[in-house]
């Protein structure tokens, strides 16, 4: 009876372990890119180049102006980013011991990045509208400006005055884009790992940074269209008469294309880039540190 209780609480760690390490390493991450990620949504709002926003915000707002919403990023993490790789982590498992234990191709992992991605949208959604809103609030006219606290100020507001469906606004575009930047980042990132390590022979730091840069090329490159189109649709407000700028997503989408052409959806891919890669990364740097400390301490 002694051993019992011990081996029931491995058994509750072990099933939630891969949710609570994605999440933390998330939420570090976060921490390093978020000021990146501010000055990504200020480019796509249209108040011009990296430099002249870094230059702005510093001489008008101070430093702290680049970690506003980070309430918001870090529930974001805490709900997207563990549900995504928790979800990831569990499935692959899964389709390992369904498959005999043989590694998975690519398109099978494809498949699960593709799932968890939507999993991991879908319970994030009112954080990332919360961090959207806080962090375009700044460039509102005085009048306009919401004026949240914290992301539950801002999670309570749009509830109170939106109603609770108002959480998931733009919730389809941000499950379409999660769902391509999960396709993109984990099967570019092992392939990646693959040709750095086995065809190059490169040693396992160079392994890593090649090819999170290149998972996070191609995690922008297949997201950023559907992140203009979900900030747009986040961010907007109705004119004077009460009537929102778009209807819906894909009437954002072409409206977009009519006015800027395709090139418009990239607004801001350099900085997006910038953003993306560090922040995968990190993301795995953090977890893999998490995961050695469990392991020194037996968890």
């Amino acid at each position: 009876m002694g051993e019992a209780k011990p081996k029931s609480q491995s058994g509750v760690w072990n099933t939630v372990k891969p949710f609570v390490n994605g999440g933390a390493s998330g939420m570090l991450a976060t921490c390093v890119i978020q000021p990146i990620d501010m000055v990504k949504v200020r480019i796509q709002l249209g108040q011009g180049s990296a430099v002249h926003i870094t230059k702005d915000m510093l001489a008008r707002e101070g430093f702290g102006a680049f970690y506003k919403g980070l309430s918001a990023g870090l529930l974001r993490q805490a709900t997207y980013t563990t549900a995504r790789l928790g979800s990831f982590r569990v499935l692959t498992n899964k389709a390992i011991e369904a498959n005999g234990g043989k590694p998975l191709p690519l398109l099978q992992k494809a498949a699960i990045g593709l799932t968890a991605g939507a999993i991991g949208a879908s319970i994030g959604s009112p954080a990332d509208l919360a961090l959207i809103r806080m962090q375009a609030d700044a460039t509102l006219p005085l009048a306009q400006r919401r004026n949240y606290t914290n992301a539950f100020h801002a999670l309570y507001r749009i509830t109170a005055d939106e109603g609770v469906l108002a959480l998931w606004k733009g919730a389809g575009p941000t499950v379409v884009r999660a769902m391509a930047l999960n396709m993109g980042m984990l099967a570019s990132y092992d392939q990646s790992v693959e040709f750095f390590r086995d065809s190059l022979g490169l040693g396992e730091i160079s392994t890593v940074v090649g090819a999170s840069a290149v998972s996070g090329f191609f995690a922008s490159a297949c997201s950023l269209p559907f992140d203009y189109v979900k900030t747009q649709i986040q961010k907007m407000q109705p004119d004077a008469n009460g009537k929102y700028p778009y209807t819906g997503s894909l009437d954002c989408a072409l409206k977009t294309m009519k006015s800027g052409g395709p090139f418009k959806f990239y607004t801001g891919f350099p900085v997006y880039c910038v953003r993306i890669a560090p922040h995968v990364m990190m993301t795995w740097i953090f977890l893999n540190q998490i995961q050695k400390i469990e392991k020194r301490i037996g968890i």
